[in-house]
């Protein structure tokens, strides 16, 4: 009992300092505004052209704001101040959707204006993310690190995933979109004012902007070089990379067809399949943030990010509803805890000047691959069964695991940079 008490104590330690719970609620706030706006985006599309090619245009828009700053979003959080960067992306956020929010209450929005406003908001996030990372070992002592990256990792699936489209749902079918719209607005207000009290302080002892930088693109290719040379941080985006187009087109893809296939009642058999693995995300990483580092820290995140995927073979081979539910529970949590240890290890390893642009490199290769896994599911599903396809996503990712452990000398680093202290 005095264990678990003492667990439960080491992930909730970064609350007990200002900055960190004011950038907590400010990140959670913004996370449920994000919830909320993927439901009123998709009606207020539909309000004004009831056309999936209109909506699945609108919907691209956010995607595209993310891919195309998520490099230059590094770059900036770099060179110049994280917390000015941070109020910035809340507070012009803040008045696009406020500006959204009064066009469909007076009934004078266009279809354009909805695609603006949700590329604004990938655009807000792609310089959002690099800086609130780079941010977070200036208020945070490297041990609190992994801590605090465990309760972001639970915050956004529950809220994000979660909270967010239910309350957006609710709202947008009690009244209409526009409401929802002031509800988005007001929370991205919100946070925009809670960002303002975070301190200067902590940004005092690292220059915000390296010296002899003659330009962003010499910042760009001073990251690119970095990360090629780094052994275990290249084999690592190259595996996230090839996990990312491996499993999420299945997912999101061929998924609500496999449950059509199976099930009577496929729409909520969906909607239980998807809420378990954002639930066993949520989950995976406060159980992550209540331990220590592992001693093997790249293995134990290669390995759960690998052998997390083997549960997708139950998917393939078996038709239980409580068995595809757990599998995809397993696989949630696996890639939560993965993911708590990656940002840590990115903020602990990475030097304090290179962090914002190894973690935008980190966010576009992500980005730039889940299209691409979303775009080819469809096309290799009428060369092979769905099921066939979800159990070579099982088993590839493992395989996959090994080979990167092998070739970027993940265990050299564990030994020659200790990080369990």
């Amino acid at each position: 009992m005095t264990k678990k008490k003492l667990n439960l104590a080491r992930s909730l330690q970064p609350l007990a300092t200002r900055d960190y719970r004011l950038l907590f609620a400010a990140v959670g706030i913004e996370v449920f505004g994000t919830g909320v706006w993927t439901i009123v985006m998709v009606f207020q599309v539909l309000a004004l052209d009831d056309s999936p090619l209109a909506l699945s245009a609108v919907a691209t828009g956010m995607s595209l704001g993310l891919f195309v700053f998520s490099i230059f979003g590094g770059v900036v959080a770099d060179r110049y101040s994280k917390r000015t960067i941070i109020i910035t992306v809340q507070g012009c956020t803040a008045a696009v959707m406020t500006v959204i929010a009064v066009l469909s209450l007076t009934g004078t929005i266009q279809l354009w204006q909805v695609a603006v406003a949700s590329f604004a908001m990938g655009a807000g996030s792609a310089f959002f993310f690099p800086a609130y990372s780079a941010y977070l070992p200036h208020i945070l002592p490297a041990e609190q690190l992994l801590a605090a990256n465990g309760l972001e990792g639970a915050l956004r699936p529950s809220l994000g995933q979660g909270l967010g489209p239910a309350v957006g749902g609710l709202v947008v079918g009690a009244f209409f979109p526009g409401v929802g719209a002031v509800i988005v607005a007001a929370s991205y207000t919100i946070t925009f004012v809670i960002t303002l009290f975070l301190s200067r302080l902590p940004e005092m002892s690292v220059p915000s902007a390296p010296e002899g930088a003659t330009s962003a693109w010499g910042d760009l290719r001073e990251g690119v070089k970095y990360v090629l040379n780094t052994r275990w941080l290249l084999w690592t985006l190259v595996f996230g990379a090839s996990l990312a187009l491996i499993i999420q087109g299945p997912i999101e893809v061929l998924l609500p067809f496999l449950t059509r296939e199976r099930f009577t009642d496929p729409e909520a058999t969906f909607g239980f399949l998807l809420a378990s693995y954002g639930i066993g995300g949520a989950i995976g990483s406060l159980v992550v943030s209540s331990l220590r580092l592992p001693r093997r820290y790249l293995t134990f995140m290669l390995a759960c990010w690998g052998g997390g995927t083997l549960p997708l073979i139950a998917i393939g081979v078996g038709n239980s509803f409580v068995v595809m539910l757990v599998a995809l529970f397993v696989v949630g949590a696996t890639t939560g805890a993965g993911v708590v240890i990656w940002g840590t290890l990115l903020q602990r390893l990475v030097p304090m000047e290179m962090i914002g642009r190894v973690a935008s490199l980190d966010f576009f290769v992500s980005i730039a691959f889940m299209p691409v896994s979303i775009a080819i599911a469809g096309p290799l599903s009428l060369l092979m069964p769905i099921p066939v396809i979800f159990v070579i996503a099982g088993v590839v990712p493992p395989l996959l695991a090994v080979i990167a452990i092998a070739a970027g000398r993940m265990p050299k680093t564990e030994l020659a940079r200790p990080l369990d202290a």
